[in-house]
């Protein structure tokens, strides 16, 4: 008699949160000449918060924050023991080198996997189950394009390190350049909504207005 042992399957997503200590002088550097360092820096803070509540909001898969330069600062261990997601370090290398590793850690133990920056607040938690669902639906990728022509959101179904290589990060150029390598690998890919992310003088600005994170003060 022979014993067939069944292996579970791999959980259906895992939402990848990635973040910087907000330091000051070492996050929103573009912001700072603006506002100063510190209040860059917590206005950082803010939007990481935000990022975690609305990948927790989807309830679409684990969620995990990737942190750099590592795990060790204290704001971290407060979003963990608030929130309970796991804290991973980002690692070394470019953000792309930085991305394709945690998206392709992530796939070796689940069905697919999602990542988000922390710059863009109007980010909803139906966005990452609009993610997922399209990666479930067949997709081999999914993006959330911002309107600065970079993306705020990234998911996969499997792992392809030539997405991420030789891209000009930070430049109007990074989508574009995303969808020639798509188109080269072959693949099915997904775009939902064009988003804003906060990154410049004039994006501060604009969250102001909009109230998303409440009264902003320098």
């Amino acid at each position: 008699m022979s014993l067939r042992v069944s292996t579970p399957e791999k959980p259906e997503a895992i939402l990848i949160v990635f973040a910087r200590a907000p330091v000051a002088g070492k996050a929103k550097t573009r912001l700072a000449a603006a506002i100063g360092a510190e209040a860059a820096a917590r206005l950082h803070a803010r939007l990481v918060e935000r990022a975690v509540a609305t990948a927790l909001a989807a309830r679409a898969g684990a969620v995990e924050l990737h942190c750099a330069p590592d795990t060790r600062h204290a704001f971290f261990a407060r979003i963990a023991s608030r929130h309970g997601v796991v804290l991973r370090s980002q690692g070394r290398g470019d953000v792309g080198a930085r991305m394709q590793h945690a998206l392709a850690r992530a796939l070796r133990t689940a069905q697919a996997a999602v990542l988000i920056g922390c710059d863009c607040p109007v980010l909803r938690a139906s966005d990452l189950r609009r993610a997922v669902r399209a990666l479930r639906a067949g997709a081999d990728a999914v993006f959330a394009p911002a309107v600065d022509g970079g993306y705020t959101l990234v998911g996969l179904r499997r792992s392809a390190p030539r997405l991420f290589s030789d891209i000009e990060w930070g430049s109007a150029r990074v989508m574009a350049a995303t969808r020639r390598r798509l188109r080269e690998l072959d693949w099915r890919w997904h775009e939902l909504r064009e988003v804003w992310d906060v990154d410049r003088p004039e994006d501060y600005a604009r969250l102001r207005r909009s109230r998303l994170l409440g009264r902003l003060t320098r």
